[in-house]
C-alpha cells in the first residue's frame, strides 16, 4: 500500500516567513547597540564557531541523506541545523552583548581578504533566513518540487554562511 503524503497549503506560512525575515536581523542589530555590564562564564567565540562549524557538516550530511533518498535521516538532520543555527544565533548576540567587538589586526591583503569574507558572511547570513525558513516550509508541507527547487539555492548560500562564519572566527582568533 502506498502512503503518499497529502500536500498541503504553504502560502498559509507567507506572513510568517516575511515577519520572521525582517524581524531577526532587525532585533540583532539592535541587540547589538544593547551592552549588558556582565561576564559570561565561558568564552563563546570558540564555542559559536564550533556549532557552525557542526552546522556546516549537519548540512552535508543532510545533503548526502536525501541524495541517498533517506528522507527521514534529511528531515531529522535539517531541523537540527535549524536547531544549531538558532543556538549560534543566541550565543552570538548573548557575547556581542556581553563583550566588545575585537578589531581585526591583519595587514596587507590578508586584511581584504577578511573584511570580504566577513561582509558578504554577513549579508549571506541575512539573505538566507527567508530561504532556509521557505524550503522547511516547502518540506513539512509536501511541496516536495518546490522545495527541492529552492533547496538547490538554500543549501550553497546556507553552507557559505555557516563555513565563513568558521573562517572567519579563525582568522579574528588571534586578536581576541
Amino acid at each position: 500500500m502506498n502512503k503518499e503524503k497529502k500536500v498541503l497549503d504553504d502560502t498559509k506560512y507567507n506572513k510568517l516567513i516575511i515577519a520572521l525575515s525582517v524581524i531577526i536581523p532587525v532585533v540583532v542589530a539592535i541587540l547589538f547597540g544593547v551592552k549588558i555590564d556582565a561576564e559570561l562564564p565561558v568564552f563563546l567565540p570558540p564555542i559559536y564557531a564550533s556549532v557552525n562549524a557542526l552546522t556546516a557538516f549537519v548540512l552535508v550530511l543532510a545533503f548526502i541523506a536525501i541524495k541517498k533518498k533517506n528522507v527521514k535521516r534529511h528531515e531529522y538532520l535539517m531541523k537540527f541545523a535549524i536547531s544549531l543555527s538558532v543556538l549560534f544565533l543566541v550565543m552570538y548576540v548573548a557575547y556581542h552583548m556581553t563583550s566588545d567587538s575585537t578589531k581585526f589586526m591583519g595587514e596587507g591583503v590578508i586584511k581584504y581578504v577578511y573584511y570580504i569574507i566577513l561582509i558578504t558572511h554577513i549579508i549571506m547570513s541575512i539573505v538566507v533566513i527567508p530561504f532556509v525558513l521557505i524550503t522547511y516550509v516547502r518540506g513539512i508541507t509536501n511541496n516536495i518540487e518546490k522545495h527541492r527547487k529552492i533547496a538547490k539555492i538554500t543549501f550553497p548560500l546556507w553552507l557559505y554562511v555557516a563555513v565563513s562564519g568558521v573562517v572567519v572566527f579563525i582568522m579574528i582568533s588571534p586578536y581576541y
